[in-house]
């Protein structure tokens, strides 16, 4: 699609701009699950990285990362638990309006029904900082980690466990939910699912589909539960879900290739939404990048990628927005969209790109509330570790310093612009 840079962008005045992360990549010093599996697997993924990243397009860079199992040990991630002053500091210098976070389960609960007031306290704390800059916190309650106790009980693969996420969340209403008003329930369920159970590449690293299926059918449950219980709790809360979206394309014009991609398309996209889709305030999405097919298979682009060699094209977000608000005609709030880019090569257009899609998409009627961007800083990328630079700011990892990058400081002047 052709892109005109001389679109002029108009947002609503109270669109919220912000930039997304997950405790477990940022704060440090987690106990969960994750921590768990990374210290049996570090040496393992580290051994394999070559078979695994070796493909990416700057593995010239990043080997002597990869290849070592420290990359792959969360360890003191960002130190976002101790840094967050530093971290809303930047926030507030490019404009922003709004953070997406989640609350770490395993803080807050860490043996079974025993709370850490410490963790609470933190938490408030954290979110009354926001308030006083006039940040809008976007709370997500399950980032894909859980505390170890749940997890040894069965986690979301059994029924009968979601009454301990649900009695969290009660927990977390109670006591914090005075501060904010946006809930993600629950961090792309069907990317958890597939990982774990169907790859097995991630925690519990099940080979096991039917395992898979009904943990997602689990999560969709438990995501039911908490939107009935935190709107009994009061009518302020907009909950939502935070959406896996993906441009889902036929690579020819071949009709194997095309079924592939439709299917593909409503497994990916639909499933999980249509039985969720009467229990949502808002569709939070997570875009980041195309997937092609040729007959029955995925096929990785080769050009146009991204550092973990994700196809690029971020103007096909038009297409996704459109799609999702004709289907479900719901509030769109993009709670990811970024891009692994050590370089800072092509973050100012992806981001450019990014906004004149959604420009045009609000121009053609769809109500989008929200843009947070992934992320803020650089973090802890799941399996794949530090190598992967999604920050906005960069991160040495030896200091903790932070660097606001070139991209992000233009990025900052485009939102002053618009919301002046």
């Amino acid at each position: 699609m052709k892109q005109d840079p001389k679109l002029p962008l108009k947002f609503p005045k109270s669109f919220l701009w912000g930039a997304a992360s997950a405790a477990h990549q940022t704060e440090g010093g987690t106990h969960n699950q994750w921590s768990v599996w990374e210290l049996e697997n570090a040496k393992a993924l580290a051994s394999r990285a070559k078979y695994i990243h070796g493909h990416v397009p700057k593995w010239d860079e990043i080997k002597h990362e990869a290849q070592r199992a420290e990359n792959y040990v969360s360890g003191k991630a960002t130190d976002h638990y101790h840094k967050y002053p530093e971290d809303f500091a930047i926030l507030k210098k490019l404009g922003m309006n709004s953070w997406r976070f989640s609350i770490e389960w395993s803080r807050i609960e860490p043996e079974q029904g025993a709370w850490n007031a410490e963790a609470i306290e933190h938490y408030r704390t954290y979110l009354q900082r926001l308030k006083v800059l006039g940040i809008e916190p976007i709370v997500t309650l399950w980032h894909w980690t859980q505390p170890v106790w749940f997890d040894r009980k069965g986690g979301f693969m059994k029924r009968k466990n979601i009454q301990y996420f649900e009695r969290f969340a009660a927990k977390v209403l109670d006591e914090l939910g005075r501060d904010f008003r946006y809930i993600v329930t629950v961090n792309e369920p069907d990317t958890y699912v597939g990982q774990g159970f169907f790859a097995a590449n991630w925690p519990p690293q099940i080979h096991s589909p039917w395992k898979g299926f009904v943990t997602l059918l689990n999560l969709l449950t438990a995501h039911k539960r908490v939107y009935k219980l935190a709107h009994s709790a009061g009518r302020k809360y907009k909950v939502g879900i935070a959406k896996f979206a993906a441009y889902h394309y036929a690579g020819d014009d071949a009709l194997l290739s095309k079924i592939t991609a439709g299917l593909a398309k409503w497994g990916s996209e639909y499933f999980a939404m249509n039985r969720i889709k009467k229990h949502l305030d808002f569709v939070g999405l997570n875009y980041y990048r195309a997937l092609r097919y040729y007959g029955y298979r995925q096929h990785e682009a080769e050009d146009y990628v991204n550092d973990m060699g994700w196809e690029m094209q971020p103007g096909k977000i038009e297409d996704i927005v459109k799609d999702y608000y004709d289907r479900y005609n719901l509030p769109i709030i993009i709670t990811e969209n970024g891009v692994a880019d050590r370089d800072d090569e092509y973050r100012k257009w992806w981001i450019s790109q990014t906004l004149m899609a959604l420009n045009r998409a609000l121009q053609s009627g769809v109500k989008i509330e929200g843009y947070m961007h992934w992320s803020l800083t650089d973090n802890f990328e799941w399996s794949s570790g530090y190598w992967p630079r999604f920050g906005l700011v960069a991160i040495d990892y030896k200091t903790g310093k932070r660097h606001v990058r070139p991209s992000a400081a233009w990025f900052g002047g485009v939102i002053k612009k618009i919301r002046s």
